[in-house]
């Protein structure tokens, strides 16, 4: 199983944590990423993640997100074929990051895109057609494959 997590679920893990989604959330996010530990799945990434994690303000959540990527199996360096699909996947009303870590993940072979982005997961279930991989939130994903 190939999975990618976007930059919303990896800043999970450093959000505040008051909050009873927040906190299901990381702890899916941490869960999955022990699958990844495993070798139960195989986390995709890509350079487009390093660049939006990178415009974090607070250096300290930086940090330790950054640091998460050194775990990432394989990581995607965005050419010109995905430039085309993220542009594709934008006119379709996905945002720029969102495009390229989409069209990334596709390159990947990812089999699940997993977000904390409501709007985004929206769009996914509209558009849900033209993506060649399912779009889910950590939660629900998790506790489909961990039955």
């Amino acid at each position: 199983m190939r999975l990618y997590l976007d930059a919303c679920c990896l800043n999970r893990l450093t959000d505040d944590q008051s909050q009873s989604r927040v906190r299901n959330e990381a702890e899916a996010v941490e869960r999955i990423l022990g699958l990844v530990r495993q070798g139960r799945a195989t986390w995709v990434s890509s350079a487009v993640l390093a660049v939006e994690i990178s415009r974090n303000p607070d250096p300290d959540r930086r940090h330790d997100v950054t640091a998460l990527l050194l775990f990432a199996d394989e990581v995607i360096v965005p050419q010109s074929a995905e430039a085309d699909r993220a542009a594709s996947l934008h006119r379709l009303g996905f945002g720029a990051f969102d495009a390229l870590h989409l069209a990334c993940a596709e390159r990947g072979a990812a089999d699940v895109f997993l977000t904390t982005d409501d709007d985004l997961l929206r769009l996914a279930r509209h558009r849900g057609r033209v993506l060649r991989l399912r779009v889910e939130n950590p939660v629900s994903w998790y506790q489909e494959v961990a039955l």
